[in-house]
């Protein structure tokens, strides 16, 4: 079975880079690789950091395609788009682990595009976002089996020494869940734009409950289908990782939480299944709970006796950047139609928290 590999369009309105000044600047940065002309086109998900597909003719002959992550337009918080942090960690973790894209190049010099910037390889493949993708459709067993290599990239991530790659000093895990919640609480009323309740309900019990963590590992935090690339003759192996923005020293169970609030079970309100972010509700699919139950298992019998706390925590946080994202558009920062239904979410993902809270439920 071969499936679409994931395109890229012509960029969004407002998100247009300068081209000529791009292409000067990467026939310097790249001697060799690329020539003129230079095609830029946009890969059409994403909230936060952007990403651009650049094709350009190789010196060598053929074709070269490579991948371009920017901060968003109208971005105002410097330190949480930080492009050298991401082109840090890929540059460690391509050297131990194939899932991780190699970069090429990172550019700090605004006036090239208008912000900092950096240049990757391509990986090639399926990427899972709301719906199926055209041309593609797996069976029960085939989801199910996407489900395991899920929760085995997951403890693959968690398992490397990120000291001995040299990631030591991504972060502080010390104090880390709590340092957390009260930021992201933080977050929230810096972007505050609607009276919801149930956020202010969340970051209280939350602040209240904070459990004691396992050993840390490097974490991804934004941990989703639509994050990984599959194998098009294989759909059930995961290629790559992408989406580093996040990433860095900490709580494995805050990933794990992270990747149970976007998975998105058949069972779960008929509003919140428009905000699933890959087809984790299809037949075959596991629930929150065998997920959850599979990766302790993997990790040695890991404790799922708080795991209530990081699920709820991610519900959360997820609330909170949406809050972010419709507070940017409702301030004319992007124009991008997708972000004004934010606010919807902002909801939706508070209420299962509170709900997630209240039941202790998965």
């Amino acid at each position: 079975m071969t499936a679409p590999i994931d395109a890229a369009k012509a960029p969004r309105k407002g998100e247009e880079l300068d081209l000529l000044a791009l292409e000067a600047y990467l026939m310097r940065a790249l001697p060799g690789e690329v020539a003129a002309p230079l095609v830029v086109e946009q890969f059409p998900s994403g909230h936060s950091n952007l990403t651009y597909l650049l094709r350009a003719a190789s010196p060598r002959g053929g074709e070269i395609e490579l991948v371009l992550r920017r901060p968003p337009f109208g971005n105002v918080v410097k330190t949480a788009h930080d492009m050298g942090r991401e082109h840090k960690i890929l540059s460690a973790l391509s050297k131990v682990w194939d899932k991780a894209p190699r970069p090429l190049v990172h550019c700090e010099d605004e006036a090239v595009i208008g912000a900092p910037f950096y240049v990757m390889e391509r990986r090639r493949g399926i990427i899972l976002r709301r719906k199926m993708p055209a041309g593609l459709a797996m069976s029960e067993a085939e989801t199910a089996a996407l489900g395991e290599s899920f929760v085995r990239t997951l403890v693959e991530l968690h398992e490397l020494d990120y000291r001995a790659v040299g990631l030591g000093d991504l972060g502080k895990p010390e104090g880390y869940v709590e340092r957390q919640v009260t930021g992201w609480a933080r977050r929230y009323e810096a972007a505050k734009t609607d009276d919801i309740p149930e956020v202010e309900r969340a970051a209280q019990w939350l602040a209240s409950h904070i459990p004691a963590s396992p050993a840390p590992t490097l974490i991804h935090n934004d941990f989703k289908y639509d994050n990984l690339i599959l194998d098009p003759s294989d759909p059930t192996r995961i290629t790559a990782v992408l989406d580093w923005e996040m990433s860095t020293v900490g709580d494995p169970l805050m990933d794990l939480g992270t990747a149970l609030a976007w998975w998105v079970e058949s069972k779960d309100p008929a509003p919140l299944q428009e905000f699933a972010f890959g087809p984790t509700n299809l037949p075959g699919s596991p629930t929150r709970l065998q997920i959850a139950e599979a990766y302790a298992r993997a990790r040695g019998g890991l404790s799922l006796d708080d795991i209530r706390f990081y699920y709820a925590f991610s519900l959360f946080k997820n609330a909170v950047v949406a809050q972010q994202i419709y507070a940017r558009y409702k301030k004319g920062l992007t124009q991008d139609a997708r972000f004004a239904m934010m606010i919807f979410g902002v909801r939706l993902l508070s209420e299962a928290a509170v709900r997630a809270i209240e039941t202790g439920e998965l």
